[in-house]
């Protein structure tokens, strides 16, 4: 006997598009996926050496602020000097400690500090600018560690699921603001421990006039 077909062809979709909300999936009228966004500030990662260099031996950084990932904003703050002793003060590191030494700032923070940092992703600081870092107990030199962060999108895999994305795609998206800025070459990040944000730097915020908080939406993947 023949299996009978027992959702009328008028239901499926209704039900795909039930499904689909059941999953996360954030899409407006004109279509995409919606994401809220994170503006990065400039900040530092740091090895535990050299939080011992900048802040004294066996000191271990003090959290200020819980974010994704595991990370935390902590409480200290630390100088950074290009060339030139040109130096932007108060600059937030983040933790936990990691195995190498990045600073990651914008390029008007890279004018201002007279050094050539290349776009990249976090944590690839092969042959990127030299820094020196200037602390309360001491100051190091970076010799590579200097980038402006490629902008990217964190996602869970229920929203990777839900969007139709894969860790390492790359989009595009747009701010459906006054301004219509549309951000190519947006890189897609999975994981567990991430919730649904892209981030971008205050060059990027300022000149698409977009703040912390506020959606953009994927219009290719």
């Amino acid at each position: 006997m023949m299996e009978q077909n027992i959702i009328a062809d008028g239901q499926i979709e209704l039900i795909a598009r039930m499904v689909m909300e059941a999953m996360g999936k954030k899409q407006d009228a004109q279509g995409g996926y919606l994401v809220p966004v994170g503006v990065s500030a400039r900040h530092v990662h740091l090895t535990q050496e050299h939080v011992e260099v900048l802040f004294g031996e066996g000191y271990h950084l003090t959290k200020k602020k819980e974010l994704m990932g595991g990370q935390f904003a902590s409480n200290e703050l630390v100088t950074i000097v290009g060339l030139k002793l040109r130096a932007i003060e108060n600059v937030r590191i983040l933790g936990p400690v990691r195995s190498r030494s990045q600073v990651e700032i914008s390029s008007t923070d890279a004018i201002k500090l007279g050094v050539r940092a290349p776009i990249r992703e976090s944590g690839n600081v092969s042959g990127s600018a030299p820094i020196a870092l200037v602390g309360p107990k001491g100051a190091l030199y970076l010799e590579e560690g200097c980038i402006v962060a490629k902008r990217h999108i964190h996602m869970s895999p229920k929203d990777a699921m839900a969007s139709g994305l894969h860790d390492g795609d790359v989009v595009s998206v747009k701010a459906d603001n006054e301004r219509g800025t549309v951000f190519n070459h947006v890189q897609i990040r999975v994981d567990d421990s991430f919730t649904l944000e892209m981030h971008i730097d205050t060059d990027e915020a300022n000149a698409a006039k977009i703040a912390t908080g506020d959606t953009v939406r994927i219009v290719n993947g």
